[in-house]
Order: C-alpha cells, then sequence, then structure tokens
C-alpha cells in the first residue's frame, strides 16, 4: 500500500492583511531545504494550528520557488481552519504542509479568459501573472463587493492595466457583472474560474453551449461526502487481495483506516485529488471536484465517492 506523503516543516515568514477578511501567509522552509516546484492554480495542504488539514492555493510563482505564498479568507463558521491560521498561525512559528498539488492547471491554448471573486483571486493571480511573464494573452475578470474587498487589486491594476476588468456589485445580486459578451460565441481560448457558489453559477449557464472542458472551475467549498440515502457496499482491494465493508456512514477512506490501509490524503473534501484511485471495476458515485469527465470511469476519490450498487474493486 501507498503510505501517506511526508508533511514539510514551514517557517512563517510573513502574515498580512489584504482586506478585512483575507490574509497573505509566506511559508519558508524550516531546514532551508528546496521547496517544490509547482505550476500556476496548484494547492498546498496546511496542518493548522488546530490540527486541522486545510488546502489553500499558492500565489507566487512555482518554477524555482524559495517560498509558498498562499492567502486565505477567514471564514465566519470557520471550524478551526482559516480562523485557527489567522489567530494562531505567528510569524515565526511553524506549520507542516504537504507537497503541491493541481488540478486547475492552465493548458495549452491561443488565449486565456481568467475569472475570478473574492477569495478566488488566489489560483487566478498566479496563472495571470505567469501569463504576463510569458508575454501570452489574457483577459482577468475579478468581481467582489467593494475595491476594500478586493485582494491585491492595485497590484494587478499596475501590472496588467486594460487587461483586467474589475467590477463591485455592493453585494446586490441585480448589480452582477453580465458575462453574456464574453461567452455569447465560443471562442479559441480557454477559460478559468474560480469564486463564489453564485459566481460560477453563473459562467456555467452562460457557458453551457461552450465545447466540454473548455472552461474550467476550482471550487473550494467541501463536499458532503456522507449522505442521509447512503447504502453501506463493499470494496475489492485487487493487489491485497482483501474486501472492506463501507458503512452507510463512513466515506471508502474512512473505511479503509478502520482496516488498517493506509492511502494518502489531504483535503479530505473531495477538492484537492491527493486520494485519487484507479477504478478497476464497478459503477461510482462520483461526489469530487477534481475528476474530469473522461476520468470518472477509470479512477474515484476515496473521501467523498461512493458506490452505486453493491462493490467497487479498487487498484489497491
Amino acid at each position: 500500500m501507498a503510505e501517506p506523503t511526508a508533511l514539510t516543516r514551514l517557517t512563517v515568514a510573513g502574515k498580512r492583511r489584504l482586506t478585512p477578511d483575507i490574509w497573505e501567509f509566506t511559508l519558508e522552509p524550516a531546514d532551508r531545504a528546496a521547496l517544490q516546484p509547482f505550476e500556476p492554480g496548484a494547492h498546498i495542504g496546511i496542518e493548522t494550528p488546530s490540527g486541522a488539514m486545510r488546502q489553500y492555493s499558492l500565489v507566487n510563482d512555482g518554477r524555482a520557488p524559495e517560498r509558498y505564498v498562499i492567502a486565505l479568507k477567514r471564514e465566519p463558521d470557520s471550524r478551526g481552519g482559516s480562523r485557527s491560521m489567522v489567530e494562531d498561525a505567528a510569524v515565526g512559528g511553524t506549520l507542516r504542509a504537504d507537497a503541491p498539488a493541481n488540478s486547475f492547471a492552465l493548458a495549452e491554448a491561443p488565449g486565456y479568459l481568467l475569472i475570478a471573486g473574492g477569495i478566488g483571486i488566489a489560483p487566478i493571480l498566479a496563472m495571470a501573472n505567469r501569463l504576463d511573464a510569458e508575454r501570452r494573452p489574457f483577459r482577468l475578470i475579478y468581481c467582489t463587493r467593494s475595491a476594500g474587498e478586493s485582494a491585491y487589486l492595485d497590484e494587478m491594476q499596475d501590472r496588467f492595466g486594460s487587461r483586467l476588468i474589475v467590477h463591485h456589485d455592493g453585494g446586490e445580486p441585480d448589480a452582477f457583472y453580465d458575462f453574456w459578451d464574453a461567452f455569447a460565441e465560443p471562442a479559441d481560448i480557454r477559460v478559468y474560474c474560480c469564486g463564489p457558489k453564485a459566481l460560477m453559477e453563473e459562467v456555467r449557464a452562460v457557458s453551457g453551449h461552450w465545447p466540454e472542458g473548455r472552461v474550467q472551475f476550482e471550487d473550494f467549498k467541501p463536499v458532503e461526502a456522507v449522505r442521509p440515502d447512503d447504502r453501506p457496499f463493499e470494496v475489492v482491494l485487487r493487489r491485497s487481495g482483501r474486501t472492506v465493508a463501507v458503512p452507510a456512514d463512513l466515506p471508502i477512506l474512512e473505511a479503509l483506516r478502520g482496516a488498517g490501509i493506509r492511502v494518502p490524503s489531504s483535503c479530505e473534501s473531495g477538492v484537492c485529488g491527493t486520494c485519487k484511485t484507479r477504478l478497476l471495476a464497478g459503477e461510482a458515485d462520483h461526489r469530487d471536484k477534481v475528476l474530469m469527465p473522461e476520468e470518472r470511469a477509470d479512477f474515484i476519490m476515496l473521501c467523498v465517492s461512493r458506490a452505486q450498487g453493491g462493490v467497487l474493486t479498487l487498484d489497491l
């Protein structure tokens, strides 16, 4: 069985408040070791001071990083993730993190449209900075309530100029940005969107006639792994020859742990891709936000997805 990825010790080298709710953390290796490179759109799992593991998007250039820079929003109903980072992660302290992972990577295209709302600017800014550095064409639409709630706004206006469109709606649904002009006719570009649910639902609605896979989304909200109508099932582990029962009230990942089987994991909420496992037989009830449609016949995310029938066979 694969072992969980070792966590890297990082020192909090910087911490600054970007907006009333958004904070930036600069993290450097505690032992001066080289950090793993990453591409725009990547995230890392941070073991927060509360002990909760949370995923945060990387904002900085990842080609030869000397540090990881993350941005996060302190959620008012935080159960220990963002609240713990803001209240308890102090400059000079240490945190542990896993290696960068990326399920929101830039694909090759003649041009790009980047769309961000709120804290969704974190992975989008990394993309825009890379495209700008490589002189590749792009536009960025940034939607927020107000200028005061717009992270990195001055920096982006100075660097991107007319390529940046900023829209403030004051929290009024009637003042929502009109995306129709950007999506009326499918174009030979790639679109990347990250932000609140309402923003992404609007972009999905206006881009439904575009070719599949041309518009990609990054969703920070965790998936509901267990539902009231879930049923028990079994997973057959082909390589080990074992069969593990999965109760109605547990995800596959937790059932495997209970049987002494360790599988790499990080977010455990269907958004990072760490527990991606090859599916050899059976029909899965996919609940993650990572797998592309063409991957769903062959892979499953063990932290949130389940079986539609009675048995799944996994390459474990």
